[in-house]
């Protein structure tokens, strides 16, 4: 079965994290750019804030849809040893590929955060959601990344996730929630009817009406 559209796995994917409705500690991380549509969704049936956590792929030279690591937003940086062994990489090469992906990481910061500060994350029970896991590089990053500020717990959802991918992220957080781990993977978008690239636009728009539905929420709680 494949997913109509980012929208329609996110609405998927809240079911599967519905125990986590209405928990006031709770916060929904997206990866932008992909994954933003689908927290929406998420953080919307959680009755839970939405943020961003910035992170960007390090594709191989030559190869940019392979990553041989990825960044977030606060320096984190993983890197596949494998891969750099494999494609026979040098410190160069990387530190070149690392230095350009900063640059648009630091755009996006600015785009979407405009200086805002990331939310308090420590005792928090964080959701990281994207629209999918292939290697896992970006999502590892943002994991390390919100680990340093010491969450009561990190989950992982997503719509749709390679099986080894999901079976190595078990290891390294609290809980991982994906509603379909099919096999043979091939690639994330091969699993959705429609998937254009995300634009900023729509990131920053989404962002602001979850802002907006929250506090009309909080709101509507406090006088009543």
């Amino acid at each position: 079965m494949l997913f109509k559209d980012r929208t329609a796995a996110g609405q998927v994917l809240a079911k599967e994290l519905a125990a986590y409705a209405n928990h006031p500690d709770v916060l929904v991380l997206a990866l932008p750019r992909g994954g933003v549509p689908v927290a929406f969704e998420v953080a919307q049936a959680l009755n839970a804030p939405l943020d961003v956590l910035v992170v960007r792929k390090l594709g191989v030279p030559g190869h940019k849809e392979l990553a041989m690591g990825a960044i977030a937003c606060d320096g984190t940086q993983v890197l596949n040893q494998e891969i750099l062994r494999d494609y026979g990489l040098s410190e160069e090469a990387i530190s070149q590929v690392t230095a350009k992906e900063k640059q648009e990481l630091e755009r996006r910061e600015h785009l979407y955060r405009d200086s805002r500060p990331l939310p308090v994350l420590n005792g928090r029970t964080v959701i990281l959601v994207d629209d999918g896991l292939a290697t896992g590089a970006t999502m590892r990053a943002a994991i390390l990344s919100v680990q340093k500020h010491q969450p009561a717990k990190v989950i992982v959802a997503v719509p749709v996730s390679a099986p080894q991918t999901r079976q190595e992220f078990e290891a390294e957080v609290d809980e991982i929630i994906c509603a379909k781990t099919p096999s043979p993977f091939y690639s994330v978008g091969l699993w959705y009817k429609n998937f254009p690239q995300t634009k900023d636009e729509e990131v920053c728009d989404l962002l602001k009406v979850a802002a907006e539905r929250l506090c009309a929420a909080q709101e509507k709680s406090t006088l009543s």
